[in-house]
């Protein structure tokens, strides 16, 4: 299995980037991931803002040369790891920027002329690792869970990927987080995923 691992977060000293670790460490103890790729966004300087104008029209997106290193390794894993923090009930712009310029028509789905359109990414997995200040069911409870419909249902099952794992984790600033706790649940996840 090819894992992309889509970490967003601007600092390397966050709690964001010791999940990334956890994910490094336990997929790397994992017989069955072949090979793991990271793809900073921050880092690599990803620009996530759309452009649409005479020259660059929306239809054309799927094949923006810009893009292309981008979309080859989407279709080279067959898993992908998003680790990003949950800001304003969501997940970063930076990320929300990736997956607008990405998950373009005729390259993430092609329209049928129905009522969905047919997803090109079908057979692959996705695992949302996310991180909050404000308590574990908040996205639940007060947001009716819009960040699991969100990236599910209007982007992953929209584009053909029906497998996707979540772990949001609350309470992330406290002391009483149980950081340590949820740092080794997913290195655990990372080390035995099939």
């Amino acid at each position: 299995m090819n894992t992309l691992v889509i970490y967003t977060h601007p600092n390397h000293r966050s709690l964001s980037y010791a999940f990334l670790q956890e994910v490094l460490r336990g997929s790397k103890e994992n017989t069955k991931i072949n090979e793991v790729k990271v793809l900073d966004l921050y880092e690599a300087g990803f620009d996530p803002v759309l452009v649409f104008n005479e020259n660059k029209r929306r239809r054309d997106m799927y094949r923006d040369p810009e893009l292309a290193e981008y979309r080859e390794q989407l279709l080279w894993a067959d898993q992908v790891v998003l680790v990003y923090p949950i800001w304003w009930g969501r997940p970063p712009a930076m990320l929300m920027g990736y997956i607008d310029r990405m998950f373009a028509s005729g390259f993430a789905y092609r329209d049928k002329g129905g009522l969905l359109p047919e997803g090109l990414l079908k057979g692959k997995s996705v695992v949302c690792i996310s991180v909050m200040k404000g308590p574990t069911h908040y996205p639940l409870l007060w947001l009716n869970n819009s960040h699991k419909a969100l990236m599910r249902k209007a982007l992953f099952n929209f584009v053909g990927i029906r497998k996707v794992k979540f772990f949001e984790f609350g309470n992330m600033e406290s002391p009483k987080g149980k950081q340590s706790r949820k740092l080794e649940q997913i290195y655990r996840y990372f080390k035995t995923a099939r």
